[in-house]
């Protein structure tokens, strides 16, 4: 149950993050969308839940993501 409340917390966070960029986004600030995404609290938030998604799957994992398809890393 543990796991769960995290996932859904960092799931949370994240589309927080989201919603914050669309905001700046929607105001014409492309460099300061891009320093947000690429080095700030959502590329933060991505990482942590990604690395909740390991830490539970554990080394014996089977290398498959939450849709079944191989998982390819960060997104660039």
């Amino acid at each position: 149950m543990k796991y769960a409340r995290q996932v859904q917390a960092n799931l949370e966070r994240l589309d927080q993050n989201l919603l914050a960029l669309n905001k700046i986004i929607r105001a014409g600030k492309q460099q300061e969308a891009i320093e947000f995404m690429e080095n700030g609290p959502l590329k933060d938030a991505y990482e942590d839940l990604q690395n909740i998604i390991t830490i539970a799957g554990g080394e014996g994992s089977s290398g498959i993501g939450a849709s079944g398809a191989p998982q390819t890393g960060m997104f660039q």
